[in-house]
C-alpha cells in the first residue's frame, strides 16, 4: 500500500480478508441488533446466525457506524503513516454511515476525502480495490477518488431474493413494489439503480429468475475484461452453479469472487438471495 493514500470502507464490502491485508484495506463495522443484542458485523454475527435468526422471524435492524468509530479508524492511518485517506461507502440510501464517515472526517488529521459510491457489497470492494490499486502505484489522494468513481460509474449489480418481505420491512423498497413482487407468487429480480434497490423483472419460478439473472449478467459483461463477484444468503449450491456457469461463458473474465454476504445486507434480503456484481476493468 501507499505510504501516503489510505483507504477506509465499511464491513458492507464484503472483501475477502486477504485481500484486505495484501492492499492495506481497513473496513469500519456496520451494527446488527438482534433482539435486544447490538453485534459488529464480521466479528460478533455471522451470516449464518443471522439467517437462522431470520427463519425464525426474529426482529432483527441494522445501525451505522458512529463518527467515533470512523475517527478512530482515520486516526490510525495517520499514525501509521498516511498522510491522505480515501474512505469509500455503501449507498446513502441504504444507511447513514457516510454521513458518519464525514462528521468524522472533519476533524481528522490528514484530508480525508469521503465517498458515497451508491453501491453495496462487492460492487463497493471493486470501488475500494481500484482505490487501492491506484495508491499502490503512487496515486495521489484526487488521483484514488477518480479511480473509484469510475469503478463505481461501471459496476452494475443485480440480485433475485426468494421474497421482499425484509426489503420491504427495512424500508429498502416501497410496500407497493413489495405488493407488485409478492403477486401471484412472482419471483422478484432487482438491481441497483442511482443508489437505490429497484424492482427490475418479475419471473414467474425461482429457477427461471435465475436463469434470467444469468442472461442479464453475461449480457452486461460482454467481452471485455470484467471482474464478477457472486453473492449469496445461505444459498451455497445456487452461487457455486451460478458462478460455474459464469466463468464457462463470459470470455473477458478476469476475477471472480464466489461469497456469502454478512449480516447487514442479509438483514434486508433474507435467505435465499443471489446476486452478482459486474464490473468492468
Amino acid at each position: 500500500m501507499s505510504r501516503h493514500v489510505a483507504i477506509v470502507t465499511d464491513s458492507t464490502a464484503y472483501l475477502p480478508p486477504p485481500t484486505m491485508e495484501r492492499h492495506g484495506i481497513i473496513a469500519v463495522p456496520l451494527t446488527v441488533v438482534l433482539g435486544d443484542q447490538a453485534l459488529e458485523e464480521g466479528t460478533e454475527i455471522s451470516a449464518r446466525s443471522l439467517a437462522l435468526a431470520l427463519q425464525k422471524r426474529r426482529p432483527v435492524t441494522t445501525s451505522r457506524p458512529s463518527p467515533e468509530v470512523f475517527a478512530e479508524a482515520y486516526r490510525a492511518r495517520a499514525e501509521a503513516g498516511a498522510t491522505g485517506i480515501v474512505s469509500l461507502h455503501l449507498s446513502g440510501e441504504f444507511s447513514g454511515t457516510y454521513d458518519a464517515a464525514v462528521l468524522a472526517a472533519k476533524d481528522a488529521p490528514v484530508p480525508v476525502r469521503v465517498v458515497d459510491t451508491g453501491m453495496v457489497a462487492m460492487a463497493l470492494g471493486f470501488c475500494a480495490l481500484a482505490a487501492a490499486e491506484t495508491a499502490e502505484g503512487g496515486g495521489t489522494l484526487d488521483e484514488a477518488v477518480a479511480a473509484a468513481e469510475k469503478r463505481a460509474a461501471g459496476t452494475s449489480a443485480y440480485f433475485y431474493v426468494d421474497t421482499l418481505d425484509c426489503l420491504r420491512r427495512g424500508g429498502r423498497i416501497g410496500a407497493a413494489q413489495a405488493l407488485l413482487g409478492s403477486a401471484l407468487a412472482v419471483k422478484p429480480l432487482l438491481q441497483l439503480d442511482g443508489g437505490r434497490i429497484e424492482l427490475m423483472e418479475k419471473v414467474r419460478t425461482a429457477s427461471k429468475a435465475i436463469a434470467r439473472l444469468e442472461e442479464i449478467v453475461v449480457d452486461r459483461a460482454g467481452t471485455s475484461s470484467v471482474d464478477i463477484a457472486v453473492h449469496h444468503l445461505a444459498a451455497p449450491e445456487r452461487a457455486a452453479a451460478l458462478a460455474e456457469r459464469l466463468r464457462e461463458r463470459v470470455p473477458g473474465l478476469v476475477d471472480l469472487h464466489v461469497s456469502e454476504v454478512g449480516a447487514v445486507i442479509g438483514a434486508h434480503t433474507g435467505p435465499g438471495l443471489l446476486g452478482a456484481v459486474v464490473s468492468p476493468r
